[in-house]
Order: structure tokens, then C-alpha cells, then sequence
């Protein structure tokens, strides 16, 4: 019974491994039904393609430079700003689909600015209109000289002379402090509206602003355009607001949305400079590290058959299964593939190659000491189980690790690294196991020089 299941799994195993190299190369399969089609006329279906996501060191992008406008804060929170402001940005861009972007935030001198890179877009516009404009939401109270501005604006009014003043002035609360935006209509007039719920210190805050302007209008603007002002006749506790205006049903979905996937803690405006980069290491260099890849692979394969024969030649085919697998998986998940992320690709292969070598040794070590080899190989994997589950389990925690406090490219090495054990694991431990069982059970177990 035993003999009959490890023969499945190694049967549906190669089948699955031929299921991802098709999935992962299918140009080559196409150009053999084209051939195909062309002998036996034929009209058979072509396999749909899917390209590897790439990041920007393997394939270039844009690079935008903005300029954070801090004027509104103490200098003290400079440094706190432009960290909510790199991560705000940074999750905006990957709700629109784009993986892997570096968000970078630059000090030069007494200028503060965010460096914003995109992987596979050459067309910096492309790239303004798929970020967006994150809006900017300010709440804004009454200058205390407003009623000597107010007078100023009438007279220009009446003259045409001069220029008008805004009588309304930053306050602290801004979209820093904005825990959920939502949309809701008014039950009269049908008109939407943008609900908003502060956090913690935010409602704080605006519980202080309204009580401090009670009878006077309190304005609410985003992106430095004033929405609405209503007056404050009461203070008003809990953190919650709301933004009337002349909004569009689409408009406010629009609006509530932007917010949700980040208001910003300060003002960017347009982009200082928008250039294209291109692939930092260049298809020559990618091509050479591929080629340096697959030459490493083979001098593993070598290694293990050479020392370990037969045992060595079934880990390598299992080995090769894990590496179509794990592609499969990154092309399946649209993972984006950075020079990083192939770093972690490569430990996680040989974390699969120590964990075989872990069994092989133990399984040596059992048939010298007399026993059966069916029985051998059985007890090998028992014995080495523990040191490839703690081995493999510790990186895997430091692996996700990384990815909870790491940045872009560390968070790609690190995705790479625990699928790749997961899958080695997978791979050393049950492809393997089939594949020495089920040959254990035929003749080439006679021969002890093919496993000695």
C-alpha cells in the first residue's frame, strides 16, 4: 500500500512540475504548437503568456522628486513627517498595483524631499497620473486680525485694486491624524458628503480647535482649496468631521478614497523633476548574473551526484522541481523580481541542498550499519527532520522579520526567502522522500555503490 502511494505522489508531482514549467516558459511550448499546427494542420490554442514583474534595478522606471513643504510644523517633527510622508506615498503607490517602488526622503541642506521611484514605467506623466495627488486635508480657523482682512477685501472689491487676503490660518489638525474617511448623504437633499474619524490624538485636537472657535467658521480644505466652513456652535467631542460641498456622487467616492489610502501629513504639490531611469545593472549585467545562476546550479547537481550518486542525481531532480515551482509561484502572484529578491531565491536553494545533505548523511549512516535500504531511508528522514525544521524555521522567522520592518527591496528579499523555504522544505522532505522510496523498491537497491 505504502509502495503504491509514494508512486502517486511522484507521478503527480512530475506532473505538476511540467504544469509550472509551461506556465513559467510557455514561448517554447507555443513555438512546438505552432510547429505542431503547421505539420498536422491543426488549430490548436496557443498558452496564454505572463511576463515576470521585474523592479526598477532589472528594468527601469521613473524617478520623481517632490518637495515637502514643512513650514506648517516644528522643526522638532520634521524628521516624524517625512517618515509618515514616505510611507503614506509608498502604500498609495502599491494600492494602484505597482510593487516594489523606492520611496526615499531626502534632506539637502534646509530642503526637505521625497525621492519616488517606479518600477516599469518609462513615461514620467504615466507616472504623475497613476500616483495621483494624494490630497492634502488642512483644518483652518480665523486670524485674529480677520476683521481688518475682511475690510481690506471689500475695499478691493470695490476698487479693483490690489490683491484679496486669506483670513483663515493653518491649525495643527491636518490629515496626519485621519483614522477612516467615508462617503454618506445627507437625508434631505441627497447631496454626498465626506465623513472623517480622527485618531486618538486627532480628535484631541479637534476637540481643543472647536472649542476655541465656537461661533466663528472653522474652514476644511484639501489641497489648499477650501471646501466648506461652517460655524462651530458647540464643541465638538469623539473625532469626528464632516466635508460638504458641491461633490459629485463619483467625486466623493473619489475624494473619501484618496484619503483612506493616505492624506498626507504635509504638502507636496507637483513634482520638482521628473526623469526616466534606466535598468541599473543593465541587461548584459542581468544576463551575465542569470548565466552565473545557472552555472552555479549545475556545479550543485555535480556536487550531489558525485557524492552522493544516486540519492544525489533524485535530490537534483527534486531540486529543479523546487526551482520551476517557486517561479511558477512568483510569476502566479505577480511578485515582483528585484536583484534582492533573486538573493533570496538563491539561500532559499541552498537551504533545499543542506536539508538533502542532512538526509543523505543520515541515511548513509543507517545502511552502513546493516539495515534494509527501504528501512534506511525511512529512518535517514526521521533523524534529520529535527535539525532541517529548526534550521529551516529560524530563518523563516527572521525572513518575516524583515518584511514586517524592512523597506521595498529588503520586504522583496525577504518575500522570496520564506516561499523559497517553504517550497525547499516541501521539496527535500516529501519530493525527495517519494522519489528514494519508490527506487528503493526496485533493483537499483541492489547495487550499494550507487548509494555509498
Amino acid at each position: 500500500m505504502q509502495k503504491h502511494y509514494y508512486k502517486l505522489i511522484s507521478i503527480g508531482v512530475i506532473i505538476l512540475a511540467i504544469i509550472a514549467t509551461v506556465f513559467v516558459q510557455p514561448s517554447f511550448f507555443n513555438k512546438g504548437i505552432d510547429f505542431t499546427n503547421e505539420k498536422l494542420g491543426w488549430d490548436l490554442p496557443h498558452i496564454a503568456e505572463k511576463e515576470f514583474m521585474l523592479g526598477l534595478d532589472l528594468q527601469g522606471g521613473v524617478e520623481l522628486l517632490y518637495a515637502a513643504d514643512l513650514s506648517g510644523l516644528d522643526p522638532d517633527a520634521y524628521s516624524e513627517a517625512m517618515d509618515g510622508l514616505r510611507d503614506v506615498i509608498e502604500r498609495r503607490i502599491n494600492t494602484l498595483g505597482v510593487r516594489e517602488p523606492e520611496v526615499e526622503a531626502v534632506i539637502s541642506g534646509d530642503s526637505y524631499r521625497l525621492k519616488v521611484r517606479i518600477p516599469g514605467i518609462t513615461d514620467p506623466q504615466e507616472a504623475i497620473k497613476e500616483i495621483g495627488r494624494t490630497p492634502y486635508l488642512e483644518f483652518q480657523e480665523l486670524k485674529d486680525n480677520y476683521k481688518e482682512i475682511e475690510e481690506r477685501n471689500q475695499l478691493v472689491q470695490e476698487t479693483g485694486e490690489g490683491e484679496m487676503e486669506n483670513f483663515f490660518q493653518s491649525t495643527e489638525l491636518t490629515g496626519r491624524y485621519l483614522k477612516a474617511a467615508g462617503i454618506a448623504f445627507d437625508p434631505t437633499t441627497n447631496q454626498p458628503y465626506i465623513t472623517l474619524e480622527f485618531d486618538e490624538q486627532g480628535a484631541k485636537l479637534f476637540e481643543e480647535i472647536t472649542g476655541r472657535n465656537i461661533d466663528k467658521p472653522l474652514a476644511m480644505s484639501i489641497d489648499g482649496e477650501i471646501l466648506s466652513a461652517p460655524n462651530v456652535s458647540e464643541q465638538i467631542k469623539g473625532g469626528t468631521a464632516q466635508i460638504t460641498g458641491d461633490f459629485t456622487t463619483e467625486e466623493a467616492k473619489f475624494l473619501a478614497r484618496n484619503l483612506n489610502a493616505g492624506a498626507l501629513p504635509v504638502p507636496i504639490g507637483e513634482p520638482i523633476s521628473m526623469i526616466t531611469v534606466g535598468p541599473t545593472l543593465g541587461m548584459i549585467s542581468l544576463q551575465k548574473s542569470l548565466n552565473a545562476g545557472f552555472f552555479g546550479i549545475l556545479a550543485i547537481i555535480a556536487f550531489l551526484i558525485i557524492v552522493y550518486r544516486l540519492p544525489g542525481l533524485l535530490a537534483s531532480i527534486a531540486l529543479l522541481i523546487y526551482g520551476v515551482l517557486l517561479l511558477a509561484i512568483f510569476k502566479l502572484g505577480s511578485f515582483t523580481l528585484t536583484l534582492s529578491g533573486i538573493g533570496g531565491f538563491i539561500l532559499s536553494l541552498g537551504m533545499a541542498v543542506d536539508a538533502n545533505i542532512l538526509i543523505f548523511s543520515r541515511m548513509r549512516e543507517e545502511i552502513r550499519s546493516g539495515k534494509e535500504l527501504a528501512i534506511s531511508v525511512d529512518e535517514g528522514f526521521k533523524r534529520a527532520w529535527t535539525s532541517i525544521r529548526d534550521g529551516n524555521l529560524t530563518t523563516l522567522i527572521v525572513g518575516l522579520i524583515l518584511f514586517g520592518v524592512g523597506t521595498s527591496f529588503v520586504q522583496g528579499f525577504a518575500t522570496t526567502l520564506c516561499l523559497g523555504i517553504l517550497i525547499s522544505m516541501f521539496s527535500a522532505v516529501f519530493v525527495s522522500k517519494s522519489f528514494l522510496t519508490v527506487v528503493a523498491q526496485t533493483r537499483l537497491s541492489k547495487i550499494k555503490k550507487l548509494w555509498l
